[in-house]
């Protein structure tokens, strides 16, 4: 299930139920999904857990594809995706529960992620990414099934730290 709260948005990329426009206040997919909806600095973290049979190659594949994003995803023409970071998991803290692959995305607006993010959230694809809708098809039968191998989460960066 999705919570919405201010200013944070947990999904999962896979296998939810889509959410209702009024869900989100009454706006529609064309202004929440705007360049200019709700300005500032979104960070999008997104950490996979492979299957045990998926190859390295089959992974380094998959982060491949995931970076690739970041220049081929565009809207207008343009890359709207600020920057993708990653790396492998390497603490020793044993906390990572089974986590193997970390990404942070980075947006310059909550329309920006919106539109990234597309299904299950945005429902119209005249409103998402389809080059990300592509990915998530690409990559899910290399994850654990259902929501076990994916964890997303999302936040504003807090300007009094900036």
């Amino acid at each position: 299930m999705k919570r919405l709260l201010p200013g944070l948005l947990i999904n999962t990329l896979i296998s939810l139920p889509a959410i209702a426009q009024d869900s989100f206040g009454g706006l529609d997919f064309e202004e929440i999904t705007a360049p200019h909806y709700r300005p500032g600095s979104i960070k999008h973290i997104v950490m996979f857990k492979f299957k045990p049979e998926v190859t390295d190659a089959e992974k380094r594949l998959g982060v491949e594809k995931f970076l690739q994003l970041e220049k081929t995803a565009v809207r207008n023409g343009k890359p709207y995706i600020s920057s993708i970071i990653t790396g492998s998991q390497n603490s020793h803290e044993r906390l990572d529960m089974g986590f193997e692959q970390a990404f942070i995305v980075s947006f310059q607006s909550e329309g920006d992620r919106n539109y990234y993010v597309g299904t299950p959230f945005v429902t119209d694809p005249r409103y998402f990414d389809a080059r990300h809708d592509d990915f998530k098809r690409f990559i899910a039968p290399l994850l654990l099934d259902g929501n076990k191998g994916v964890f997303v989460f999302d936040f504003q960066v807090d300007c009094r730290q900036c």
